[in-house]
């Protein structure tokens, strides 16, 4: 059983629908008044290209309630097809949602 929250960010994030490695945990979405875990975070995948690095980084959020089992060394998610990617910002879309950012107020 884990006894401190720093031990998640050394664990894998494995979907458990097609087995893909989503990544390592790189925060955690913490409720202090009621004392539990709210969210992972991790970060996503870039696509790849020059244009990417430009575009800021990206973050994955799954809610707490999509945890199926934490192992010794591995979370196993159901994301069931959804999960939300939120930019800095205040920014969020779906999974599948386009990228709509672009030179605002040029």
């Amino acid at each position: 059983m884990l006894e401190k929250v720093s031990e998640l960010r050394d664990m894998e994030v494995v979907s458990i629908q097609d087995g893909r490695r989503l990544g390592l945990i790189m925060d955690i979405e913490l409720d202090l008044d009621e004392g539990r875990i709210l969210a992972l975070i991790l970060p996503e995948e870039p696509a790849g290209g020059f244009a990417s690095f430009f575009k800021g980084s990206r973050e994955i959020w799954i809610p707490y309630e999509q945890i199926y089992r934490i192992g010794v060394d591995v979370i196993l998610v159901d994301l069931d097809g959804e999960f939300t990617v939120n930019r800095p910002g205040g920014e969020s879309a779906g999974k599948e949602a386009e990228d709509h950012s672009g030179a605002e107020g040029m």
